[in-house]
């Protein structure tokens, strides 16, 4: 972790009551908790046209980029639709690139009204490592939405504790850039007969 972390998520979802939102507050919470600045990114305040490479500073794209470009860490959250991200989510990664991710933590949070949504797990994965960004292993994936959410907090105990932690650790290694160095070990010897 940084001195002065700061840890911003990006909400995928536009739904009023979205389950997404409320459990990325949590990993806010978490990573508040863990000493880091916050900030939620709800897409629903942003005007992100959909996206065209000839005009890529439309709207509100350029505040969209300077808020992560301040971010030593981002978690990303979309409910899966049609077994992948969010249109808006993938829109406000196609605004962004290189200069916002490169080398940035992420963590990963997915929320399904169904079976687990580890199919947009895995999309946001791929698009994270094509961005060059670096994404914590542990992730967030949440089955049956609507029995997860009350009154705009997280029912279970057990997923607070979950998405608290992705929040720790997205301040605990905000900042790495690389794999840590790992002592080498001599290889084996083959044994002479």
């Amino acid at each position: 972790m940084t001195q002065n972390t700061t840890v911003v998520a990006i909400c995928g979802s536009l739904a009023e009551d979205s389950v997404t939102r409320v459990a990325l507050r949590e990993v806010l919470s978490g990573a508040a908790i863990a000493g880091a600045e916050t900030a939620l990114v709800d897409l629903r305040d942003f005007d992100l046209p959909t996206f065209d490479a000839d005009d890529q500073n439309v709207g509100d794209a350029p505040k969209l980029r300077n808020q992560l470009q301040a971010a030593d860490a981002i978690a990303l959250g979309t409910p899966m639709y049609h077994g992948t991200i969010s249109s808006p989510l993938k829109t406000a990664l196609d605004y962004s690139g290189f200069d916002e991710f490169e080398d940035t933590t992420v963590g990963l949070l997915t929320v399904s009204g169904g079976s687990f949504p580890t199919p947009a797990v895995e999309h946001l994965r791929w698009v994270v490592r094509a961005l060059e960004a670096w994404p914590l292993p542990f992730d967030v994936a949440i089955p049956n939405s609507h029995e997860q959410a009350d009154n705009g907090e997280l029912v279970d105990d057990s997923l607070v504790d979950r998405v608290h932690r992705l929040g720790t650790e997205l301040v605990q290694y905000a900042g790495v850039a690389q794999y840590p160095e790992i002592a080498s070990v001599p290889a084996p010897h083959p044994h002479a007969d």
